[in-house]
């Protein structure tokens, strides 16, 4: 399984400098060998044909970079200008010690620098894996590097299973097959931070702050990604502690067009990414090797777990009409995803 480990890199001036230089550079040389390519139709080509100031072992990456977007042009007719400044160097050609160093061109000749890195426990964890590629760009002032992760799958042969129902009120609710339930995050806050920042936008736009208020998107989305990290990380843990083998979520695929929602939660629906806390969940959950299936979500949040008929919630409370069953709602959605078929193709 591949994933990638991201974390902030700290250059001096003089270095900023370089990188600054050879992250122009390469989408520039990328973007020549793809015209050259569809010109000639011509694509073996080795780092001796090509005339850029970059380190001969960043021009192979180069070629290979301009292949895959060659590909992309056959399939579609579409040529597609890289522009965002990047550099890519393969795992033969950095070391990751107390520091990240790796080739740049200085004055017509390759230099090996070396740059303080950020790193989390974690980070440092994931990175004693076979590493891949090793990407830097800059973003928002910042430079950050992402380096690909090979890591080895885990088995787990365990039998018991998980359901996980996401929701705005309630971020995750998580039942066990061995009945052990879990709520996590805070709805209440996160509709908080979100007033918050509706408002903040509204005050900078009337005194047309533009560039502020796009500072202020980067940061809640920031806040968001966190969150859902978050979550995403409890779940997971609470699936290991229970000896969990699957985790079934709903396949919310289309869920901002086919969802029925309060008009004071339409546009926090609209806005909440559950698509990105269920791959958060997926990619953590593959890590522990625990399997991730998506269910169909049809009458999840109505159906009874012990008598299967259907009825409505008051708020969140649900109450079964037929039998008498008692519980909160979203738990009732957790249980009947952890029993729900399998949506097609989606495993």
């Amino acid at each position: 399984m591949k994933l990638t480990v991201k974390f902030k890199i700290l250059p001096t001036k003089e270095q900023e400098k370089y990188l600054t230089e050879i992250l122009k550079e390469y989408i520039s040389t990328v973007n020549r060998i793809v015209q050259v390519m569809i010109n000639t139709k011509h694509i073996k080509l080795t780092s001796k044909d090509i005339e850029a100031n970059l380190p001969s072992a960043v021009k192979n990456q180069a070629i290979q970079d301009a292949k895959s977007v060659y590909k992309k042009y056959k399939k579609t007719n579409k040529l597609p200008i890289l522009k965002k400044p990047a550099c890519i160097w393969n795992n033969q050609n950095y070391k990751i010690t107390d520091c990240l160093s790796f080739p740049v061109f200085v004055n017509g000749k390759t230099k090996r620098i070396k740059v303080k890195i950020l790193l989390t426990d974690y980070q440092k964890q994931q990175l004693n894996n076979k590493l891949g590629t090793l990407r830097i760009t800059k973003k928002s002032g910042k430079w950050m590097a992402q380096v690909a992760v090979e890591v080895v799958d885990k088995q787990n042969n365990n039998e018991n299973i998980m359901g996980v129902d996401l929701g705005l009120k309630v971020p995750a609710v998580a039942v066990t097959s061995n009945g052990k339930t879990r709520f996590f995050g805070n709805g209440r806050q996160n509709k908080y931070i979100r007033r918050k920042y509706k408002v903040l936008r509204q005050r900078l736009g009337k005194a047309k702050k533009l560039k502020k208020i796009k500072q202020i998107a980067d940061k809640e989305q920031r806040w968001m990604k966190d969150q859902d990290h978050k979550i995403s990380r409890q779940i997971v843990n609470f699936a290991v502690e229970n000896n969990v083998s699957v985790i079934r979520l709903e396949n919310l695929t289309n869920i901002r067009n086919t969802a029925r929602t309060s008009r004071k939660n339409e546009k926090n629906l609209h806005t909440w990414s559950f698509y990105r806390l269920s791959k958060y969940i997926e990619y953590k959950a593959n890590l522990e090797g625990i399997k991730v299936e998506y269910v169909n979500p049809k009458y999840t949040s109505q159906k009874c777990p012990k008598c299967q008929t259907l009825n409505k919630a008051n708020d969140r409370k649900y109450m079964c009409k037929c039998c008498g069953y008692k519980t909160h709602r979203d738990r009732v959605g957790a249980f009947n995803i952890m029993y729900a078929p399998v949506a097609d193709g989606v495993a």
